[in-house]
C-alpha cells in the first residue's frame, strides 16, 4: 500500500507535472484538503481536471489555525485515521493532492506522519509541484535568483520582524501567508529600498499580480509577495 503526496501547483491545471497527472488518474482514492466539507478547495479544483470525481474525497483540516493546537491536531488525527482506514481496507494506492509542493509548507507532512504511525507498513512518496513563488516569478517576469544570490522564503504567520532581518541582506525574499500584513510589508520594503511585487490567486482566472505599492488594504491568506534582490548590471552577481 502506498500514500503519495502530489503537488498540483498554484492552481492552473496545466501547471501539473505529467507524473502527477498519471498518479491522479490511477490512484484508487485522491484525498484533498478543505476547510469545510461542503467546499471545493483549490487543490480539488485542480485535481478535477485530471481525476474522475467519484474517486475524490475531502479531508477537513484547520488549515489557517495558529493558536488552537488541540483543534488543529484533532483534524490531523481524523484525517490520518480516514486515510489509514482506506489503506487497510484496500491495500491500494492513495494520493493526497496539495497546492504547490508537498514538501514546502504543506499539510501533507502532518498527514504522512500520522498515517505512518497508524500503518507502519505504508510506503510514502512525494511528487514535487510548482510553488507559488515560481508561479509568481513567471507571472511578474522577475527572476527569483541569479548568480550567487541567496533565496529566502518566509511565512509571516507570527509577525513581520523576520522580514526586516531578511531584507538586511542582498538576496531575494519571498513572503508567504502575509495577506493580512500587506501595509506592514510595504512599509518595511520601502524602508529597505526594495521593490515588491504582490500576487494573489496565482494560476486562477482571477489572478492579480501588481506592484505592492499599488495594493490598498489587506489580501487573502495565501497572498505572495516577491522582493527581488538588487541588481545593477547583467551578470553582476556571478
Amino acid at each position: 500500500m502506498r500514500l503519495i503526496g502530489v503537488g498540483v501547483g498554484p492552481g492552473d491545471p496545466e501547471l501539473v507535472t505529467l507524473k502527477a497527472v498519471r498518479v491522479l488518474a490511477t490512484a484508487g482514492r485522491v484525498f484533498v484538503p478543505v476547510l469545510d466539507a461542503a467546499d471545493v478547495g483549490r487543490a480539488e479544483t485542480t485535481v478535477r481536471a485530471h481525476a474522475s470525481h467519484e474517486r475524490i474525497e475531502r479531508l477537513v483540516f484547520a488549515l489557517n489555525e495558529r493558536s488552537d493546537t488541540a483543534r488543529r491536531e484533532r483534524h490531523w488525527d481524523a484525517a490520518g485515521e480516514r486515510v489509514a482506514e482506506w489503506l487497510r481496507a484496500t491495500g491500494g494506492t492513495a494520493a493526497f493532492a496539495t497546492i504547490g509542493d508537498p514538501n514546502v509548507y504543506s499539510t501533507f507532512a502532518y498527514l504522512a506522519q500520522t498515517v505512518r504511525d497508524l500503518v507502519p507498513e505504508v510506503e510514502v512518496e512525494t511528487i514535487p509541484g510548482i510553488t507559488a513563488m515560481q508561479a509568481m516569478a513567471a507571472a511578474s517576469g522577475t527572476p527569483l535568483v541569479e548568480g550567487t544570490e541567496p533565496l529566502t522564503l518566509l511565512p509571516l504567520t507570527r509577525g513581520v520582524e523576520p522580514l526586516r532581518d531578511a531584507l538586511a541582506g542582498d538576496g531575494t525574499v519571498v513572503v508567504y501567508k502575509g495577506g493580512r500584513r500587506l501595509p506592514e510589508i510595504a512599509e518595511i520594503a520601502k524602508e529597505a529600498g526594495r521593490d515588491a511585487v504582490y500576487g494573489e490567486h496565482l494560476g486562477l482566472a482571477d489572478e492579480r499580480v501588481r506592484p505592492l505599492s499599488d495594493v490598498d488594504g489587506v489580501g487573502p491568506y495565501l497572498a505572495t509577495v516577491l522582493l527581488p534582490a538588487r541588481r545593477h548590471s547583467r551578470g553582476g552577481k556571478l
